[in-house]
């Protein structure tokens, strides 16, 4: 029940906002979460910025927060290839900002094919060429080379509609190559389960709260944890008709969330500080 939640796992982008827009009520959603003894973890797929740029960018919102409580699938996918490929050769289709943090996780990156390179890896990249789709086939055409990405998200919302994603990319080199990748973050469920051990969190306790039904509903639902669906990103409610990604709960905005979150809690006379 929504009433007993006390950790809620938030996508950003589409759910509590998008590009520099913070949406309605979602500073008194994480108000409130914080009044009433709980605490918020941001699930983000986005993997063109690192966990420290995401404390910046909350902090332009007026939102202070830490990097403990970001869980992005450029962290997850370090964590993975920190453990699988230590001490290999990555060629990195991503950020500047994606390619520092894998770095900062001693691992060895590369900017061109070459002969001795483990894996591919792919992210959600604002600042991708044709230099860099060219050297990732070059490479994804010898199967003993390894491919991971951050995550299949086809598309990411901004505020004119939308741009492509990781998944995207991904689809993009898979028509190219018949090639795809392992991923990283949502759906796969370690994004949660990194929130969970960090907050000694209970499955009945969790809300994963996010836009798109395939990676955010999704991932609560392989974690075991409810879930909640807002329409101001990729989903839409003719999606519910034909899915077996079915969210636990259901609001058009971020807002109608708080509201009853509100109802639940303050106005009944909990969480007054």
């Amino acid at each position: 029940m929504l009433k007993y939640k006390k950790y809620f796992l938030f996508d950003i982008d589409g759910t509590l906002g998008v590009d520099d827009i913070l949406y309605e009520g979602s500073r008194e959603l994480l108000g409130l979460i914080e009044r009433i003894g709980g605490r918020s973890f941001f699930i983000t797929n986005n993997s063109t910025k690192s966990r420290k740029d995401y404390v910046e960018k909350f902090k332009g919102w007026g939102l202070d927060t830490d990097e403990e409580q970001f869980m992005t699938a450029s962290y997850a996918a370090c964590m993975y290839l920190k453990k699988h490929y230590e001490g290999r050769k990555l060629f990195v289709v991503g950020t500047p900002s994606f390619e520092e943090e894998l770095k900062s996780f001693g691992l060895l990156t590369v900017d061109r094919a070459q002969p001795d390179t483990a894996c591919v890896v792919v992210g959600f990249d604002r600042t991708l060429d044709y230099r860099k789709i060219e050297e990732a086939c070059r490479l994804l055409f010898r199967p003993e080379v390894d491919y991971v990405a951050t995550n299949p998200d086809l598309r990411c919302p901004v505020s004119f509609g939308f741009i492509p994603d990781c998944g995207g990319i991904c689809e993009m080199l898979r028509v190219t190559t018949g090639r795809t990748p392992c991923f990283a973050g949502k759906p796969d469920k370690g994004i949660v389960t990194l929130c969970m051990d960090q907050a000694e969190a209970e499955k009945d306790e969790v809300l994963v709260v996010g836009d798109r039904l395939y990676t955010d509903i999704a991932c609560g639902m392989n974690a075991g944890v409810e879930t909640a669906l807002v329409y101001t990103g990729e989903a839409k409610p003719g999606d519910l008709e034909d899915t077996e990604y079915k969210p636990d709960y259901v609001y058009n905005t971020i807002e109608e969330l708080y509201q009853e979150l509100y109802r639940l809690h303050v106005r009944k006379g909990e969480g007054q500080g």
